[in-house]
């Protein structure tokens, strides 16, 4: 509760200084829970006239969740994705939704942490591709300079999230996404003179099978979920930002930042897959709303679209301790 009542005053000194941003997503409502499941695979692509036709793209981690949401997008964008997992099945019953959406779909069988089987992946890549490479989205990236940098453009998509700024889950999580931010933040500076850009992408709480799964037990931690999932995405908006990003000109105006998820739906002008808007997660009046609950009346008075801007967030998080000064000098033998 003490981060909560210490917040408090925060977040409303923040309203005076953000700008609105409009956003089609102010006054949404979120569905109920029940309504809430992965959005059912559907056929008719572009391949051929997306944009991102002729494109060749690689989605590690494409199994389930986030990375075969990013990979069905990129298919209906038109573009050539190879998809990577551990194991076969259920690769290959993604790559045959990811295929059904009018893309080529190419599965990998690759474990990322296996140095050899990356660099024997990204072999694969410069026979049949002749070393093109315009999309990655990944977190391993041991590989990157194997292929696609010759073509002298390219886009290097980190998935990663807010668990990088401050705790969430568990010690491993937060270093993990926090390492992910800083690796794509570099690399955007040595893969420029080759054209290359390295963004990160935050998404919100993704409707992924774990994340679904989860919510159906029981216990504090699950109560919270079931509240917040009403306003989560699917697991296609990271790919339908992927394919905003992929066809962006001014791409590399946007290498080395990180960037949400609403912050694309709304500069792309996508909504989620069954329609909805994405909900904004940095939205003032939201983060509100979900700290303190019971004063929701009074906080529906700020407009949605009014948004905690990027370097508030970073603030917020700031490494660095502001110590006091001593009011009274310490006693003697005593520890300050």
């Amino acid at each position: 509760s003490s981060l909560y009542v210490g917040s408090f005053p925060i977040y409303f000194l923040l309203i005076l200084f953000v700008w609105p941003r409009l956003s089609p997503a102010c006054g949404a409502a979120a569905p109920p829970l029940g309504r809430l499941r992965p959005a059912p695979s559907r056929g008719g692509g572009m391949s051929g006239g997306g944009r991102l036709a002729g494109r060749v793209c690689l989605v590690t981690g494409a199994s389930r969740g986030i990375g075969k949401g990013i990979a069905l997008q990129l298919s209906e964008a038109g573009a050539t994705v190879y998809i990577t997992g551990r194991q076969r099945e259920p690769l290959v019953r993604a790559a045959a939704e990811v295929s059904a959406r009018g893309g080529r779909c190419v599965p990998v069988v690759c474990d990322s942490s296996r140095e050899e089987e990356v660099a024997a992946l990204f072999e694969r890549l410069q026979q049949a591709d002749g070393g093109r490479l315009d999309v990655l989205v990944t977190n391993a990236f041991s590989g990157i300079n194997n292929a696609g940098l010759r073509a002298g453009r390219g886009l290097i998509v980190v998935i990663s999230s807010p668990g990088g700024l401050r705790y969430m889950f568990n010690v491993p999580y937060g270093v993990g996404k926090a390492a992910c931010d800083r690796l794509a933040a570099d690399c955007a500076l040595e893969l420029r003179p080759y054209g290359v850009a390295c963004v990160t992408l935050w998404p919100g709480l993704v409707r992924t099978e774990a994340v679904l799964k989860e919510a159906e037990g029981s216990g504090p931690w699950v109560v919270q979920l079931q509240k917040m999932i009403g306003n989560s995405e699917s697991p296609e908006v990271s790919g339908k930002c992927v394919v905003g990003l992929a066809s962006d000109p001014a791409i590399m105006c946007h290498s080395g930042k990180v960037l949400l998820t609403p912050d694309l739906a709304r500069r792309y002008r996508f909504r989620d897959v069954d329609g909805r808007p994405v909900y904004n997660y940095v939205s003032v009046r939201n983060i509100l709303v979900m700290l303190m609950p019971r004063l929701t009346c009074l906080f529906r008075l700020i407009p949605e679209c009014v948004s905690i801007p990027k370097w508030a967030l970073t603030l917020y998080s700031s490494k660095f301790s502001v110590y006091p000064p001593l009011q009274t000098a310490p006693k003697p033998g005593k520890n300050i």
